[in-house]
């Protein structure tokens, strides 16, 4: 078994992980990813001979860290894509919609306390990254985030992300847009050293169970390559089904701020 990737919450329908920066959710070549981790951990654990089903219904990606979550069934996976599809339409009223809490370090001083970016994104395969540009561009899909702003550190600052649409690279293309890229990501232009991976955290995932039809929430501690930002991101309870107590930025907490921010199920402004 890979080290790094940590169970936090498993029924018969899902099975719900933190993955750590440095492993793809699936489709590498070779070396471990979280799609061959799973199937290893509930073939061994189960006793399961041959082939196990793990079914992706979103991805994050591998200089990403977080909270992850796969089914264990085919029709755990056919109820779970349409919750993240909805986002990706960027039809976040729909009440099943999943709804993900990201934590983000960028280089630089971010000005604003809370809003929202609205961009249209495209493909540059030339330079193997996202842009944003014009909507009249072949290609072009419309991105939206709501941000808020939760500290400062030396050389930047600490957001919470809540995504209203899910573009590839979105939160990074985004950002690094405006001249704030995330911290240690090279590709859309960082210049500071990230321990591992890049300072992009999945922190909270919100979903409707599959089965149950019940809101359940994950949350995932922020990993140790954080650690420069003790303080201002320290760690947190990683939730079974439940809130987690995240106690980061000072003495009240992140969660309380953030909880009192980000709309239920995204049917309201910040």
């Amino acid at each position: 078994m890979t080290e790094g990737l940590r169970v936090l919450y498993e029924d018969n329908h899902l099975l719900v992980v933190d993955k750590p920066s440095g492993i793809a959710t699936m489709g590498a070549e070779s070396g471990m990813t979280a799609h061959r981790w799973a199937a290893d951990y509930l073939r061994t654990k189960y006793r399961k001979p041959g082939r196990v089903y793990v079914g992706i219904v979103s991805r994050l990606d591998v200089v990403t860290s977080g909270v992850l979550v796969l089914a264990r069934t085919s029709k755990a996976a056919s109820r779970l894509v349409p919750q993240f599809a909805a986002n990706s339409d960027g039809a976040c009223s729909n009440r099943a919609a999943a709804s993900k809490v990201y934590l983000a370090a960028v280089e630089g001083t971010w000005g604003g306390g809370h809003g929202e970016l609205q961009d249209q994104l495209w493909k540059d395969d030339a330079a193997r990254r996202m842009r944003t540009g014009g909507a009249r561009r072949a290609g072009a899909q419309e991105a939206r985030l709501r941000y808020r702003k939760l500290g400062d550190v030396a050389g930047g600052s600490i957001l919470a992300v809540v995504l209203l649409t899910g573009r590839k690279h979105q939160i990074r293309t985004q950002f690094a847009d405006r001249g704030y890229p995330i911290w240690g990501d090279r590709k859309y232009g960082g210049t500071r050293k990230f321990p591992v991976g890049i300072g992009l955290h999945s922190w909270r995932l919100e979903i409707e169970h599959p089965t149950r039809k019940s809101r359940m929430e994950f949350v995932a501690d922020v990993p140790g390559s954080w650690g420069r930002f003790r303080g201002k991101a320290g760690r947190g309870k990683a939730g079974r089904g439940a809130a987690g107590e995240a106690t980061l930025g000072g003495a009240s907490g992140w969660t309380a701020e953030v909880d009192s921010w980000v709309p239920a199920r995204m049917e309201t402004g910040p």
